[in-house]
């Protein structure tokens, strides 16, 4: 049952650090003693609203021990700017990389919070020059620019939407050579990707996207969420009665049962 009542208490992450990291993780702190998982994302990843997150339900479908580095709101350049987290990827038998949308990276028109990476910062010279009719103060989130900049001017926004995929595919590949071990790509969400990118989550990346990172992983999961789950929309998530509408934003339990089998068959194929 959900946890709605507002002033209700919130469910405890167990909030963590890791080294000299300054993002924020979900704990409980776990410095596995052998062989080990590390799984990175954004806020599915890190689990809001959920008891057990799919890293969890990970470790208890396949004993490896698993530690979750998903981060709510981060994007690529949280990882990569991020010396602890690069180190734990170099040493994990298995680094499982939830994809985040590629409006978080900073690139030659903004740029975003290193660590939040859905906050922009603010607009590049070049942004100003392209985009010279728009009042740039109006924007704290990254998701909110993109969408409102193809809506008032479609006939310059496929340049930044070019820009951010390119980025976006730089730095993933980056991020993926920092792996010692194996190396997973899900695609988390509601819906395949499609041929062409849309105004979903992870916005911006499609199936074409996909098939480039393939070379530079040894597997892709896509774990859409089926029917059923969709339909329990946000039965067992705990959340107080304001966060009701983000919690509908996100995946449940059932979501993350999913995704846990998904990546666990993965994982078996790729240790094999």
């Amino acid at each position: 049952m959900n946890q709605d009542v507002p002033g209700a208490g919130a469910l405890d992450y167990h909030i963590c650090h890791y080294g000299a990291s300054r993002l924020v993780f979900r704990g409980p702190l776990r410095r596995p003693d052998g062989p080990f998982a590390v799984c990175l994302g954004g806020s599915q990843t890190f689990g809001k609203f959920v008891q057990h997150p799919w890293p969890d339900r990970l470790e208890h479908l396949t004993g490896l021990p698993t530690v979750n580095l998903g981060c709510a709101n981060a994007g690529l350049d949280a990882f990569l700017g991020d010396p602890t987290v690069l180190a734990m990827v170099a040493d994990a038998a298995v680094t499982v990389i939830q994809l985040t949308g590629a409006q978080k990276v900073s690139n030659r028109y903004y740029a975003v919070h290193p660590r939040r990476n859905d906050r922009f910062l603010g607009p590049t010279p070049l942004m100003r020059h392209v985009f010279f009719d728009v009042d740039f103060t109006e924007f704290h989130f990254t998701r909110h620019l993109v969408t409102a900049l193809a809506d008032r001017a479609p006939d310059r926004f496929p340049a930044l939407l070019t820009e951010l995929r390119t980025v976006w595919l730089t730095r993933m590949r980056r991020l993926l050579k920092q792996a010692g071990g194996r190396r997973i790509v899900l695609w988390m969400a509601d819906h395949a990707p499609d041929a062409a990118a849309g105004d979903t989550d992870p916005w911006g990346i499609d199936a074409d996207l996909l098939q480039a990172l393939q070379p530079d992983c040894d597997e892709i999961v896509q774990a859409v969420t089926s029917p059923r789950a969709r339909a329990l929309g946000t039965d067992g998530m705990i959340f107080a009665g304001l966060q009701a509408a983000v919690a509908q934003g996100l995946p449940g339990p059932a979501a993350h049962d999913e995704t846990a089998t998904a990546v666990a068959d993965a994982l078996r194929r790729v240790l094999t």
